[in-house]
């Protein structure tokens, strides 16, 4: 990811531990995980606790809400660049990118849709 560093090593940078490995799948982790382990912000928690807490909340957003697969039951690592710097959140176009991100679901949606009826359109014209 950034700087060339394994995005596992900036997870760990960023929230202090890894996920259980039973809770990973490829490059995302299981939401249950995030909710569980960052549900409630501890009563004497300090700045950088605060920090930890808040970027895991975001990264679940993303990942379930602004930019959800089909399941929303997985948080993606490609969320780690923006949620390094939280003071960077605010300069990104979020609509924008929602909305290309709606356009590019529609885009694979639409292909898949095609193929099907293409292959549904083939095969009635084979039968005799």
């Amino acid at each position: 990811m950034e700087n060339g560093r394994p995005a596992w090593v900036w997870f760990c940078e960023l929230f202090g531990e890894l996920p259980p490995q039973n809770k990973v799948k490829q490059m995302t982790v299981c939401y249950t995980w995030f909710h569980e382990r960052f549900r409630v912000l501890p009563a004497d928690a300090t700045d950088d606790i605060v920090r930890i807490y808040a970027r895991a909340y975001i990264m679940m957003l993303l990942s379930s809400q602004l930019f959800a697969d089909k399941n929303a039951n997985r948080v993606h690592l490609r969320w780690l660049p923006y949620v390094a710097s939280l003071e960077d959140l605010g300069r990104y176009s979020w609509g924008s990118a929602a909305l290309a991100w709606l356009y590019r679901c529609l885009l694979s949606w639409n292909k898949q849709k095609r193929c099907q009826l293409g292959w549904a359109t083939a095969a009635s014209q084979v039968q005799p």
